[in-house]
C-alpha cells in the first residue's frame, strides 16, 4: 500500500502564473451563468409572491392568494414552478421559483406536506439518473432546491403543530430558512418575544436550520458570519412592490394607517438582512450545501438500496 505523505512547501524562484486560475474560473462562470432554485412554503395570504418579487426587484410571480368568486377550492398542495433569466452587471442567473399554493389551507392538513417532500426528492432523483447515465450531459440541468423559505404566520404565539411536523421533515432534505411573514403586524416587543418562542420550539424539537456550522468546511470568519445569521432567524420581513415618498425620496414601502413601512429600513423589518444573506453572502454556499450535504445523503441512500437490491 502506498502511503501519501503531506506535501512539502516549495519556494518559487520566479513568477509562474497559476494565481490567475481564479480569473479563469470567474471568466468561465460568467460565461456559463448561475442558477438558483428557491422554494416558498407557507399558507395562502402570507405574502410569499410579494416577498419574492421584492427580493429580486422584479415581478416574477403572481399572487395566488385571492381566488375568483365561485372558484374551486384547492383540496391538496399544488406545486408550480416558474423560471426567469435575470442579469445584473454582466452576471447572468437563471432563477427558478417553486411555489406551493394550497399548503396548510385546509381544515384537515394531514399529509399536505407530502407533495412538497416528493417534489424535492424527485429533483434529486432526476439529477442522480442523469449523473449515472453512460453518456451524460456535459452540464447537467440542476433543478435541485437550493433554499426553502418557510413562511410563519405572525400569530405572536409560537410555532403551530403543523409547522413543527413539516420543518422536521424539510430540514432533512433541503436548506430551510424561516421567515416571519407580514411582521409589521407585530410591535418590536411582540416580534422579539415571538422570535424567542419560535427558537425555543426549534431547539426543543431538535430542528437544525441552515446555515450549519456542524457540517461544512468553514473558516473562523465564515463561522462568525453564520452565527450572526442564526441570531436573526427567523427573519422578520415585509414585502412590497410599491413605492412611497419619504423625505422627498422614492423608496420601496407601503402606507398604513399609522404611517409608512419602509422595506429596506432595518428599523422597520429585517428584509435587508434576508436579501443580503440570500444574494450577497450565502448564495454560493446554499448551492454547494445542497450538493454536498442533502444531495449526497440522498445519493448514498439510493445507491445503497440499489446494491442491496442487486444481491437478491
Amino acid at each position: 500500500m502506498t502511503i501519501v505523505s503531506e506535501p512539502k512547501r516549495a519556494i518559487l524562484d520566479s513568477y509562474v502564473g497559476f494565481d490567475t486560475i481564479t480569473q479563469q474560473i470567474e471568466k468561465k462562470s460568467l460565461k456559463r451563468g448561475f442558477q438558483l432554485n428557491v422554494m416558498v412554503v407557507g399558507q395562502t395570504g402570507l405574502g410569499k409572491s410579494t416577498l419574492i418579487n421584492t427580493l429580486f426587484a422584479s415581478h416574477l410571480i403572481d399572487s395566488k392568494g385571492r381566488q375568483e368568486v365561485g372558484g374551486i377550492d384547492r383540496q391538496t398542495t399544488e406545486i408550480t414552478a416558474v423560471s426567469h433569466a435575470i442579469e445584473e452587471r454582466g452576471v447572468k442567473m437563471r432563477l427558478n421559483i417553486v411555489d406551493t399554493p394550497g399548503y396548510g389551507d385546509q381544515v384537515d392538513n394531514v399529509d399536505c406536506w407530502e407533495p412538497i417532500i416528493k417534489y424535492i426528492k424527485d429533483q434529486h432523483s432526476t439529477y442522480l439518473r442523469k449523473e449515472l447515465t453512460a453518456q451524460r450531459e456535459r452540464q447537467i440541468q440542476d433543478n435541485r432546491v437550493h433554499c426553502c423559505l418557510y413562511f410563519i404566520a405572525p400569530s405572536g404565539h409560537s410555532l403551530k403543530p403543523l409547522d413543527i411536523i413539516v420543518l422536521k421533515k424539510l430540514v432533512q432534505i433541503v436548506n430551510v430558512v424561516p421567515v416571519i411573514a407580514k411582521s409589521d403586524s407585530l410591535t418590536l416587543t411582540e416580534r422579539a418575544a415571538f422570535k424567542k418562542r419560535i427558537n425555543e420550539g426549534l431547539a426543543y424539537h431538535n430542528i437544525e436550520l441552515y446555515p450549519y456550522d456542524s457540517i461544512g468546511d468553514y473558516d473562523d470568519e465564515e463561522r462568525v458570519l453564520n452565527a450572526s445569521i442564526r441570531s436573526l432567524l427567523p427573519f422578520a420581513v415585509v414585502g412590497s412592490e410599491k413605492h412611497v415618498i419619504v423625505g422627498g425620496k422614492k423608496v420601496i414601502g407601503r402606507k398604513t394607517k399609522s404611517g409608512s413601512i419602509l422595506i429596506e429600513d432595518e428599523n422597520h423589518c429585517e428584509f435587508v438582512h434576508l436579501r443580503n444573506f440570500l444574494t450577497r453572502t450565502h448564495l454560493q454556499d446554499l448551492i454547494e450545501t445542497t450538493s454536498i450535504i442533502h444531495y449526497e445523503s440522498f445519493r448514498s441512500q439510493q445507491l445503497l438500496m440499489l446494491r442491496q437490491g442487486s444481491k437478491h
